[in-house]
């Protein structure tokens, strides 16, 4: 029997009956966790205390650090649209090539509701194009209940959607944090006793910035760090509420960010919005969002699930984004995807301890389509003559080749390439392996750049 009512999707059609309705009531045994992912915008390496931040303060996310397992080698993408893509197909954005989710990806929201789970996405979607356009909105891609704004909030204003209808918006920035999280709150009050995916993406830190009036000038980072600690204070509200309702022991929480922190906003927003810019910290990492270099993708990340991730516990195992659909596959039960690619990795032994080095082996580093880098271990290579770069990010690196031992410089200050020329080309090799676009038509318009070391 098809249960599909809309076939766009093989893999979902594919799903009979009989194997459904075991698949749910799998789905609802205590080993289950529920999910949890609360998705920053734009929030640097350096931004939380528990990553080194002396000016911010964020006592309940660095509380949540100490209940789980932080992760300092986490990797998003560079910039917004194609960060969320990653998370929630588990493929590097290269291969549907655009800012933007093709209609016909596939997410974890949508194979997690064939094993029986409730999904909720609140706030920011991106993926849609910024715009309604109905096959691309959550309610078309896997999630049950939505509210938020389709797009970013540059010029200080945005739009509200609830499920597929306008309901107006705000100019409030300021607004948005506890806004947000008081949908997220309800939803999770209202599906508490099911299995369910809450997807909380923030608009904030990402300019236009904006605190409520009880948090602005409270932090020595000024309005940045004030909206930074907002957001703290309200993910400790929804850590409470997890808590009251006795969902902690079956529920894996996420914390992580969808890309690096703005380097020169102020140049960009700043006369046209007070000074309320983001002016984020990279910590010790170089560079900043849109940038290939560590400060752009790498980001904060911390995973809790009592009992079953160790507590306390700090991994430098590479683990990424792409990594969360097949961790979730193993975790929950729904099968991934077989007419496709997945470029993340079961990440579950990791999580559980089981693991130190993890099953991630290497990462590749995008900017709009150009592959721009790859790191395998402790070694990144950053390839010659790259072209692509977005227009806000300063630090372009050389035209030569450069390869970096992070595990030593994790400020990509020492070019090591002329000292290691067999690591350099087996990177290279690594890198002419990279996926591409899937689709012959933009195929071409994926470029390695010239690998000739010089």
């Amino acid at each position: 029997m098809n249960l599909c009512t809309n076939n766009k999707k093989s893999f979902c059609c594919s799903v009979s009956l009989a194997m459904l309705l075991a698949l749910v009531s799998f789905a609802q045994s205590e080993d289950r966790p529920n999910v949890v992912i609360i998705f920053i915008d734009d929030m640097g390496y350096g931004d939380l205390g528990c990553f080194g931040s002396e000016t911010i303060r964020t006592p309940r996310i660095d509380k949540l650090a100490t209940q789980g397992t932080k992760f300092t080698n986490f990797y998003a993408q560079t910039v917004c649209g194609p960060s969320r893509s990653a998370l929630l197909t588990g493929r590097y954005p290269v291969r549907s090539l655009g800012w933007s989710m093709p209609e016909s990806e596939i997410t974890f929201a949508e194979q997690l509701k064939t094993v029986g789970y409730t999904t909720g996405c609140i706030g920011k979607w991106d993926v849609s194009n910024r715009r309604a356009i109905i096959e691309r909105m959550p309610n078309n891609q896997g999630f049950d209940y939505y509210w938020g704004t389709l797009g970013a909030n540059d010029g200080g204003k945005v739009a509200f959607h609830e499920n597929n209808e306008p309901i107006g918006g705000t100019d409030e920035m300021g607004s948005l944090t506890k806004r947000y999280t008081d949908k997220g709150i309800a939803f999770l009050e209202q599906h508490k006793d099911e299995p369910f995916l809450l997807y909380l993406a923030h608009t904030m830190v990402h300019s236009v910035i904006g605190a409520s009036p009880e948090f602005k000038g409270q932090s020595e980072g000024g309005l940045y760090g004030d909206t930074v600690e907002e957001i703290d204070f309200h993910t400790g509200r929804l850590l409470d509420r997890i808590d009251e309702l006795g969902l902690r022991d079956n529920t894996l929480v996420i914390f992580t960010s969808d890309n690096g922190p703005w380097s020169n906003f102020s140049e960009v927003l700043g006369p046209k919005h007070d000074g309320a810019i983001a002016w984020g910290e990279s910590g010790p990492l170089r560079g900043a969002k849109g940038s290939s270099y560590e400060g752009g993708v790498r980001v904060p990340c911390m995973v809790r699930w009592s009992g079953m991730i160790p507590e306390g516990r700090v991994s430098d195992a590479l683990f990424s984004t792409l990594d969360f659909l097949p961790t979730f596959a193993a975790l929950t039960g729904f099968e991934v995807p077989k007419d496709r690619p997945l470029d993340g990795v079961d990440q579950t032994a990791l999580l559980k301890g089981q693991s130190e080095m993890g099953a991630r082996d290497y990462f590749y580093y995008y900017i709009k389509g150009e592959l721009q880098g790859v790191r395998r271990h402790n070694w990144k290579l950053i390839l010659p003559n790259r072209q692509t770069f977005y227009g806000y990010v300063k630090d372009r690196g050389s035209e030569n080749v450069e390869l970096y031992d992070l595990s030593n410089d994790i400020g990509e200050t020492r070019n090591l390439a002329k000292n290691h020329p067999e690591i350099v080309q087996k990177l290279l090799a690594l890198a002419n392996r990279a996926p591409e676009a899937e689709d012959p038509t933009i195929l071409n318009n994926i470029r390695i750049p010239n690998t000739k070391s010089k």
